[in-house]
């Protein structure tokens, strides 16, 4: 939890939002979802050495969305983009680096998730808690990365109306009577 509160703040100030990093961390359920759920396949224990592959995963999968939401952000204030329009950009521009670090890490753990002889029962576990997370996040973060950023987008434009209003419509205090 510290440690998420603090890429929540790192993000908040990079991105000088409150929203931006809630989109962002939003991927991450889906990698350690997947990785659970790898090992439970696999019919291993959750050991030291698998967490620790959940832990290199969220750095990977925290990247994946980082890189949607920074050029969607980046086109919204230098284009003046909406917020749907800079979003289908970002997909469309970004997917081919996205699949590529993916598959990258995904094919790097390939040889852990497999291998057998000595020491592998050390190994495996970070194989699998990798190759599972990342292939249930890679599918959902492509889908709802998008989704979750036009919903914190409109939340975003209610807060600065709902401000607004209520700045506006707050009458002034009447004088002191003495």
């Amino acid at each position: 939890m510290v440690a998420l509160l603090a890429v929540y703040i790192v993000l908040g100030v990079l991105y000088e939002s409150l929203v931006h990093p809630i989109t962002i961390i939003s991927t991450l359920p889906s990698a350690g979802l997947g990785a659970l759920i790898a090992i439970n396949v696999a019919g291993i224990d959750l050991t030291v050495i698998a967490f620790i592959g959940i832990i290199l995963l969220i750095g990977i999968v925290k990247k994946n969305g980082i890189m949607l939401v920074d050029f969607a952000v980046h086109a919204e204030r230098m284009r003046g983009l909406r917020p749907s329009e800079s979003v289908f950009e970002a997909c469309i521009e970004r997917f081919r680096p996205i699949l590529m670090t993916t598959l990258a890490a995904l094919f790097g753990a390939i040889p852990l998730a497999i291998a057998t002889g000595a020491g592998s029962e050390m190994r495996r576990p970070l194989g699998i808690t990798i190759v599972g997370g990342l292939l249930l996040s890679q599918a959902l973060t492509l889908y709802t990365t998008p989704v979750i950023y036009l919903q914190m987008a409109r939340l975003s434009r209610f807060w600065r109306r709902l401000r607004g209003r209520t700045g506006a419509a707050q009458p002034s205090p009447a004088p002191a009577t003495t």
